[in-house]
């Protein structure tokens, strides 16, 4: 936790002089990626998940594109905005004379398009769960002062479980050991916090996913009801590319995307964003009027 603190307090001044930088624009607090859980104090171990970031880093995209600033918090080697559609890019390039030639066709629409919004997206990035617990404690403490005008958009996939510090082991564990038996702890749910202690006064948007659609809605609907923020997105493992419903206390809007539309190359973050932005333009009234 100290490296972490340390980073971030080094940070601190960007993530200060990029919210005034965007002043007067909303900003989307976006979480991406997969928290890593060690094993050991001198890592060698580790529990992953599979989480690559995909929805993180598009909706980034969707944001920019209808006018909100991002800081987006995400897991190390996880995809980002912009370079995620080029996972492969090396084996597109070419030494041409003097020159590295890329033939991917839509390279450059990308790039023209990163560099468009490089005043208004702040990179932040994270490994542990510990390192993620801090950096979005913080990061919300700076985005409190801008109350509705913060939306926080929670899609990182947070581990459940984790091994507490006591009971790590100092150096690699050793297979010859012989079975290898872990304990591991309930997480703590850091969302209670950030609602109801850090950004009470922001619009924030959590994520449920499951692989049982018929617990879906009911446990979206607990979540809300236990932390009291404003929206969940359940998505189920299988079909979460083409299917999701948004999840409020008093009603569901199910987005989907057809085969013709996922032919066209859309992709469902870019309806997830637009109903957000309604959603938030509709926030910011009601609290305007209180």
């Amino acid at each position: 936790m100290a490296r972490a603190r340390n980073q971030f307090d080094s940070s601190t001044v960007s993530v200060n002089l990029f919210l005034e930088r965007n002043k007067g624009r909303r900003i989307a607090f976006i979480t991406s990626g997969g928290t890593k859980v060690n094993l050991e104090k001198n890592t060698v171990r580790f529990i992953d998940n599979f989480s690559m970031g995909t929805r993180g880093a598009a909706s980034a995209e969707y944001f920019l594109d209808v006018e909100y600033a991002v800081i987006f918090l995400y897991r190390e080697e996880s995809l980002k905005p912009f370079s995620r559609h080029f996972p492969h890019i090396f084996e597109s390039l070419k030494v041409i004379e003097n020159s590295v030639v890329c033939e991917l066709p839509n390279i450059r629409g990308a790039v023209e398009r990163h560099m468009k919004y490089s005043d208004h997206i702040l990179y932040v990035p994270f490994t542990t769960l510990e390192s993620y617990y801090y950096y979005l404690e913080e990061i919300s403490t700076l985005l409190a002062p801008l109350k509705s005008y913060a939306l926080l958009y929670l899609a990182a996939a947070v581990s459940d479980f984790y091994v507490e510090e006591e009971q790590l082991p100092t150096h690699k564990i050793q297979s010859s050991g012989g079975e290898l038996n872990l304990r591991l702890s309930l997480a703590p749910k850091a969302i209670d916090k950030i609602v109801n202690k850090i950004v009470p006064e922001a619009f924030i948007v959590s994520f449920k996913l499951e692989t049982d659609e018929s617990i879906l809605i009911g446990k979206a609907r607990a979540a809300l009801k236990k932390y009291g923020h404003e929206l969940v997105i359940g998505n189920i493992l299988h079909s979460k590319k083409h299917h999701v419903v948004l999840v409020e206390n008093n009603k569901t809007e199910p987005i989907d995307l057809s085969q013709e539309q996922l032919g066209r190359g859309e992709e469902i973050e870019k309806h997830i964003i637009e109903r957000l932005k309604e959603r938030h333009n509709e926030f910011i009234s009601s609290r305007m009027e209180q």
